[in-house]
């Protein structure tokens, strides 16, 4: 069984607090790595349409000889089309991930990007709702969605997400978001949670920290995550690193520590503004 805890999510589904990631993993590796992952110990994996690996995922889960009832598998519906997301094309496109993961049901189905300039992530929502209603999605949630979108979300639809997926990671806390997930009971799950190789990890203050608790940079960044009560989805493709990004579970970052750690905001975000973004 996996030493992962697990949060419980405002439908009161269960979700593994630790996942692992396949954004930037081609297809054709991504069921080695995903298969690794699933060795290691990680029962959630995190993919989307958009990474184009859905297949690989889903070869590596049927070869696990792991329990669908184990796993945690977590997909998005991605902004490709042209025209707004109408109920019908939101539909088909989880039909498709489904078919593509090889899956009955998903453990959760996220919208990846909020596109506001659209204006249909109420329609997508109110499907996504449906979805959830007929059982196949046992929870369903947003990625990339600010405070406004959410509000809107919550009042003008009555759908209350259970995970908001954005990134975070200390140089972006975002205090904002986790307060009003907090407050309306939306779990907050933080993409590119070691912010990308760019220069987090080689930050001195963690390196300090690494040195005092006799771990790598990366285990110092997870431990702080899942501290502040955050799920996290770190990716890999190096065994090694799957298998560290999991070791996270025997040390504890003590306040003096979680100190120097928010010392690191800047507010550098590494990904696009989720008001502004609208990739086809």
């Amino acid at each position: 069984m996996s030493k992962v805890p697990q949060i419980t999510l405002n439908n009161g589904v269960r979700m593994p607090q630790l996942g692992f990631g396949v954004w930037q993993v081609p297809d054709d590796e991504a069921e080695r790595a995903v298969g690794t992952a699933l060795e290691a110990g990680y029962r959630s994996i995190d993919t989307a349409a958009a990474y184009e690996n859905e297949q690989g995922t889903g070869k590596a889960v049927a070869a696990s000889g792991i329990s669908r009832e184990e796993l945690f598998i977590t997909t998005k519906l991605w902004n490709s089309a042209s025209e707004t997301w109408t109920r019908d094309n939101v539909l088909r496109e989880f039909d498709a991930s489904l078919d593509r993961l090889g899956l009955d049901y998903l453990d959760l189905y996220l919208v990846h990007w909020p596109r506001p300039m659209r204006d249909d992530y109420l329609a997508v929502l109110r499907a996504f709702d449906e979805i959830e209603k007929s059982g196949r999605a046992r929870a369903i949630g947003v990625s990339n969605f600010k405070p406004a979108h959410l509000r809107r979300v919550v009042d003008e639809t009555g759908v209350v997400p259970a995970v908001n997926q954005i990134e975070l990671h200390p140089n972006l806390p975002q205090a904002e978001a986790r307060a009003f997930h907090a407050e309306h009971d939306i779990a907050t799950e933080a993409w590119s949670p070691l912010g990308q190789g760019k220069g987090l990890l080689e930050e001195s203050r963690i390196g300090e920290l690494a040195r005092k608790h006799g771990r790598t940079p990366a285990q110092i960044v997870l431990r702080w995550h899942l501290q502040i009560g955050n799920v996290v989805i770190p990716k890999s493709v190096t065994p090694s690193r799957i298998r560290e990004n999991i070791d996270v579970f025997g040390f504890e970052l003590d306040a003096d520590d979680l100190t120097a750690l928010a010392a690191l905001d800047t507010g550098t975000r590494l990904g696009p503004d989720p008001d502004t973004f609208d990739w086809n």
